[in-house]
């Protein structure tokens, strides 16, 4: 072999070498291993890399339950993620409480054009006495959706405008033969809490919610609450005997496939229908109010969800790089596009990536007064528990509705004594 060959191979080797030192590596957490949205962030993370090759992401995720669980331990331990999704509102708090996620102001500060490209409503879910602890990715809200085609086939041309003419709504699908005219999968515990927080917004007044929502004076002894129970056991009573046995991934696949009347779903969940049948015609209304109730009307269940960053991050700069790779308005529209769900970077959402019903979602995430949290990040975890694995047993006969709330009030009473000694 020449000197010059040998030298030459011994340059490639430094150089490989030097790049190999140089090179940081950040741990980059999330909960979607499913498709379409696995495909989506492995593209983005390769795409990154090849801008970056100075920066290895090594990525990891996890299923929704699942993921809550995990990344509550690994935020209380040392073996915290550099960048890593989360929900807002009172589950993004209680990972700040930990002082372990970095306050990402002065990264908005020095980039003006960076953090005017977001929907500036949906920051605040994320922000905590002042300060920006994460910065969204997707707007979300919930509402019922119906099959255009069996409605008409059973001649019902209004929609219900109250709680009772929901109920009238399902009597009227099974006198025409729809023995199931809504489902939900309620093996998932957060699709209950999603129904609560809907309907404990609608019939609670604000004074009560906002006392009990608050870990230390939380006690959630409203005879509300269990009106609102007795609700949703009678909503229970229209999906069948396969509720508690069905995840909400079954039943959505079975709305897309024409089998279902009515469903409630989140806005996000639009491109998951028509990605699985894109011919399908349906509508949707939001929760409708109780003839009874004393909650504010006009809002939407629903919170923003984002990612976060961990204080501790060895390699910052790197961080910022990559979530501001993450929000590009570039990424954003792919995001769009591939998933069919609404996000809050401006101007993500068009004709051309979209369909109808996203710019519809789009217009009713616009169009309400504002946004009431999931019920599950709205109040402490263990009192949402407390009312999820109740209302399971709920809809299995398990449990009497004075079993649940005592249930809940103990647990509201464990957050409260935990809340007054911190």
């Amino acid at each position: 072999m020449s000197k010059r060959v040998v030298l030459l191979i011994s340059g490639l080797l430094l150089v490989t070498s030097l790049m190999s030192a140089q090179q940081v590596t950040l741990r980059f957490f999330h909960r979607w291993p499913q498709e379409p949205r696995k495909s989506y962030y492995d593209a983005l993370v390769a795409e990154f890399e090849k801008q970056n090759p100075d920066i290895k992401i090594v990525m990891d995720s996890v299923v929704n339950d699942s993921y809550k669980e995990k990344i509550r331990v690994l935020v209380s331990s040392d073996d915290i993620p550099d960048v890593f999704c989360s929900w807002s509102d009172s589950f993004a708090y209680n990972l700040v409480k930990s002082g372990r996620i970095k306050p990402l102001n002065d990264m908005l500060a020095k980039d003006k054009a960076f953090a005017d490209s977001f929907i500036q409503s949906q920051i605040k879910s994320f922000t905590f006495d002042g300060k920006i602890y994460g910065l969204p990715q997707t707007m979300d809200g919930k509402v019922f959706i119906y099959n255009r085609e069996i409605f008409n086939k059973a001649g019902i041309t209004k929609l219900p405008s109250n709680y009772d003419e929901l109920i009238e709504l399902f009597e009227a699908l099974q006198k025409k033969g729809y023995k199931t005219p809504i489902l939900e999968g309620l093996q998932d515990p957060w699709t209950i809490s999603h129904y609560l927080g809907s309907m404990f917004q609608l019939y609670l007044p604000a004074s009560v919610t906002q006392k009990d929502y608050a870990e230390a004076t939380g006690a959630f002894t409203d005879a509300g609450y269990k009106v609102v129970l007795e609700r949703f056991k009678q909503i229970v009573k229209y999906m069948g005997p396969n509720a508690t046995s069905m995840t909400h991934t079954d039943v959505r696949n079975l709305f897309a496939a024409g089998k279902l009347p009515v469903m409630y779903v989140q806005l996000a969940e639009f491109g998951l229908i028509r990605q699985s049948n894109p011919n399908l015609k349906y509508g949707y209304f939001g929760f409708p109010p109780f003839k009874d109730g004393k909650g504010e009307v006009g809002y939407i269940e629903g919170a923003p969800e984002g990612f976060m960053m961990s204080s501790t991050c060895k390699n910052p700069a790197a961080a910022e790089k990559f979530l501001k790779f993450i929000f590009s308005l570039q990424n954003a529209q792919k995001f769009v596009k591939d998933i069919g769900a609404p996000v809050a970077i401006k101007g993500a959402v068009t004709k051309e990536n979209s369909f109808p019903e996203l710019l519809d979602a789009v217009e009713i995430l616009n169009e309400a007064k504002g946004m009431v949290p999931w019920f599950d990040n709205a109040v402490n975890i263990k009192v949402a528990d407390a009312f999820m694995r109740g209302c399971q047993a709920l809809a299995t006969n398990d449990k009497t509705i004075d079993q649940v709330m005592a249930d809940v009030q103990t647990a509201a009473k464990i957050v409260a004594s935990e809340a007054k000694k911190k």
